[in-house]
């Protein structure tokens, strides 16, 4: 690991009340001279004037020094609070690059807080997850995560497979004892136990990967079904031009709404129809593009006719996704809102708004959230591939019987999928993926 010294600004760019520029390395005590000209207490808030290398007031401030190992990298740490304006932020840094500090990298801070054991890796995940939470859900759920509720989980299968293989292990190393040795630990109740762990964390790490990412949802179907109303209902204000003329979405748009904290991108496309206009024709385009990259179809149809041969061919070229079929605008039929039996149709209106928690509630169900969202934390994509890999290999050891060399593999094998989680064993490309998607000064 680097013994340098980094700096970064800590707050966002543009102009606040406050600003924040953040130094961590081995010593930091030639900074606090040359820029305070002055020690500090530590943690203790300090009243300071931040120099240049004249002895000239750069601003007026408070520093606080967090001594190594008690900080957030694990490493002297040195914040520098003082107003929120960009030159003025900008001064202080460059002093502290001219004493010999450089610029960190995109999530440095972290990555070192995380190889200097102050957080694990999917800890060090949730941070990023809170800044760029998008809803009060999202933002809880982060926090559960970066407090380590998903860790605790984790670590607890992690420890019921280390006993397991102990038992395993030993058993291969003194051959006197036989495959008894092991009933009678009940190591096969162990592993179900393990078995039936693992699926329940495995069942909330995809609602979190859900809360994360969400759904990308896109509303497909002929010109003026109402394609575009039912996307400014959904969003809850006028994100879409509405008229009678046919055509008139020529591109796609995007917004996001949110359902019990779960994002769904909705997007809106142009209306599927044979076209001379090149324009027109582009956008088509553009829609079935965006449809081969969908989860959910929402394909809207006028109810007062029905389905009909143009939504039939609409309905033969899509995709193996899940598609629902709204008829729209049952306030000129008269009809009351509803859903099919099989819940692939419901009946609602965009202009009025009718029928719009049934869409909601079944979108919800066919992302599968399954859950308010109170017990559930952030997860990534990578962490579902991890479970998933271990929930493989403890299938493979249920199934290794009296073959023992093979039984304590696949529970290593398991084992080091789990660490992967929270960074027991990770390449360093990952860490490089991973902390690169972080803000600088974080």
């Amino acid at each position: 690991m680097s013994t340098d010294t980094i700096a970064a600004i800590a707050t966002p760019p543009g102009r606040g009340g406050i600003g924040v520029v953040r130094l961590s390395g081995p010593d930091l005590k030639p900074f606090m001279q040359g820029l305070l000209g002055r020690d500090l207490r530590p943690r203790h808030a300090h009243r300071v004037r931040f120099l240049d290398a004249h002895g000239r007031v750069l601003d007026d401030g408070i520093a606080l020094w967090f001594p190594a190992p008690h900080s957030f990298t694990g490493e002297h740490v040195l914040e520098l609070q003082g107003h929120g304006g960009p030159f003025v932020l900008q001064g202080v840094l460059e002093r502290c690059l001219e004493l010999g500090a450089r610029l960190a990298q995109a999530g440095e801070f972290s990555r070192r807080a995380f190889l200097n054991d102050k957080l694990d890796l999917a800890q060090a995940e949730a941070i990023a997850d809170l800044i760029d939470a998008g809803s009060r859900q999202a933002a809880r759920s982060a926090l559960r995560a970066l407090e380590g509720d998903f860790s605790r989980e984790v670590n607890a299968l992690k420890e019921a497979l280390i006993q397991l293989r102990m038992l395993v292990e030993a058993t291969l190393d003194f051959p006197e004892e036989d495959i008894d040795f092991l009933r009678q630990a009940d190591a096969w109740g162990r592993l179900e136990a393990i078995a039936g762990q693992l699926e329940g964390v495995l069942a909330s790490t995809r609602q979190g990967v859900l809360l994360r990412d969400g759904l990308d949802v896109v509303l497909i179907g002929q010109p003026n079904v109402g394609k575009s109303s039912l996307l400014n209902r959904l969003a809850g204000f006028e994100a879409a031009i509405v008229t009678d003329v046919a055509g008139t979405t020529r591109d796609t748009l995007r917004e996001v709404i949110q359902i019990e904290g779960v994002p769904l991108h909705i997007l809106d496309t142009a209306g599927l129809r044979d076209s001379a206009d090149s324009v027109e024709r582009l956008g088509i385009e553009r829609t079935w593009a965006a449809v081969a990259k969908a989860d959910i179809a929402l394909l809207l149809i006028d109810a007062q006719h029905g389905v009909g041969e143009a939504e039939t061919a609409i309905l033969g070229r899509l995709p193996g996704i899940p598609v629902l079929t709204l008829h729209n605008k049952i306030d000129l039929t008269g009809e009351a809102p509803r859903i099919g039996e099989d819940g692939s149709d419901i009946w609602l209106s965009a202009r009025t708004g009718s029928g719009l928690d049934l869409l909601r509630a079944r979108l919800l169900e066919l992302a599968g959230w399954q859950q308010s969202g109170e017990g559930v934390y952030m997860a990534r994509v990578r962490h579902v591939q991890a479970l998933t890999r271990a929930r493989v290999h403890v299938r493979a050891a249920r199934e290794a019987d009296r073959q023992l060399e093979l039984l304590a593999e696949e529970l290593r094998l398991a084992h080091r999928a789990l660490g992967e989680i929270t960074g027991e064993f990770s390449a360093d490309d990952l860490l490089g993926v991973i902390f690169a998607q972080f803000c600088i000064g974080k």
